[in-house]
């Protein structure tokens, strides 16, 4: 994770107003030249004064597509600024509000560990790799999957992604048929994308970067199809199948929606599993009065109780499942950089270096060739 250097003492005693008043006031004037970008997961007092929200992907390519922009400051985390830069334009410029506001998902894979697997799931494997990884990831690491012939994927096309990867392969094929995927970094989302393709779970295993040889016997990645990073959210990782099962002891009617990062014995008991934008949708569209239990980060999940009223909506749990290092960007750090960037200073530019973004971009583009996204699993 890299270092935020604590702001100057002036911003800590700016009051809420003043610093609502002084971001809108920079806006104002920055005008086209800046475009900032909130991700679902920000805090409401970032969100209202994005231009454009969603999720990491779907922001950078929007903010790639804002001709007039100059400057791209994406309220969100290291490697979704990282997602932007490799796919600004030009002399766009990506600026990370606090430098600290990284992913432990991302930084449980990193490029030297994912060249070492490499090594060691090739000598063992005995057919060919198709490397797949999470958005959710370093730059580093996405265009180690370009090198490799493999692709991104986001939480709404994972499925369409590893079918590409698996090269033709169905369950129930012989070893030799296909490929094998290995997913990173996400081994949560890597399983229940290939569960509900039809693959069993003992058609999967689970490499550990702590472990020598990623704690695997050549002979268990010689018979698996499916090589899962070990890694997680840490925010999705705090719902359990003791939570579904306490909602599901409600008197009232809960239906109950988790987001794939969830662990597989969660999303086996909810009624839906899909992406953050699959979820917001399926809150907005549902009949009024409907009451739904969400397996998301708290802000997401509060935010869409505030705009559908009439539907209830609440967590799956009673658990503040927040994402602490998205929380880091909030409004003096917003404050500071756009301030920084009125008086013609760019501070904490988030730059890859070209032949980083160079194969990171094959990686994604790989990806955005395949069909249209929809859900990893929709029950």
């Amino acid at each position: 994770m890299l270092f935020q250097p604590p702001l100057a003492r002036k911003y800590a005693e700016l009051d809420g107003q003043t610093l609502r008043e002084g971001i809108r006031r920079f806006k104002d004037q920055l005008g086209k030249r800046l475009v900032i970008l909130g991700h679902h997961y920000q805090q409401d007092d970032i969100i209202a004064f994005a231009d454009i929200t969603g999720d990491s992907l779907k922001l950078s390519q929007l903010a790639a597509e804002q001709a007039d922009a100059e400057f791209i400051v994406f309220c969100g985390v290291h490697f979704m600024a990282e997602s932007a830069d490799i796919l600004r334009r030009g002399e766009q410029q990506v600026i990370l509000p606090d430098l600290s506001a990284g992913c432990s998902m991302a930084d449980m894979a990193t490029i030297e560990q994912a060249e070492v697997a490499w090594k060691i799931l090739h000598r063992a494997a005995g057919m060919p790799i198709t490397p797949v990884t999470y958005v959710n990831s370093s730059a580093a690491v996405k265009a180690f999957v370009g090198r490799n012939e493999g692709a991104c994927c986001t939480s709404s096309n994972a499925r369409q992604v590893v079918e590409w990867a698996l090269r033709g392969a169905r369950p129930g094929d012989a070893e030799d048929v296909g490929n094998k995927v290995l997913f990173l970094p996400d081994q949560h989302l890597g399983r229940n994308t290939a569960f509900a393709m039809g693959w069993p779970l003992s058609s999967m295993v689970v490499y550990d970067p702590a472990e020598p040889d990623g704690g695997l016997e050549p002979e268990q990645v010689r018979r698996a199809r499916f090589i899962l990073w070990k890694g997680h959210c840490s925010v999705h990782q705090l719902f359990t199948p003791e939570h579904v099962e306490r909602m599901r002891a409600r008197p009232e009617p809960y239906q109950i929606i988790v987001h794939p990062e969830c662990a597989w014995e969660v999303c086996q008991k909810a009624d839906d599993v899909g992406s953050t934008e699959y979820i917001i949708r399926t809150i907005r569209e549902a009949p009024e009065e409907s009451w739904w239990a969400v397996g998301t980060e708290i802000h997401l999940v509060q935010r869409l109780a505030r705009l559908y009223p009439t539907r209830h909506v609440r967590s799956l749990t009673d658990i503040q499942c927040l994402c602490t290092t998205m929380y880091r960007i909030d409004p003096r750090h917003l404050y500071w950089v756009l301030e920084e960037l009125v008086e013609g200073r760019v501070v904490n530019r988030i730059r890859v270096d070209d032949e980083t973004r160079r194969w990171a971009r094959v990686a994604l583009d790989r990806m955005l060739s395949l069909r249209p996204s929809q859900p990893v699993s929709a029950k």
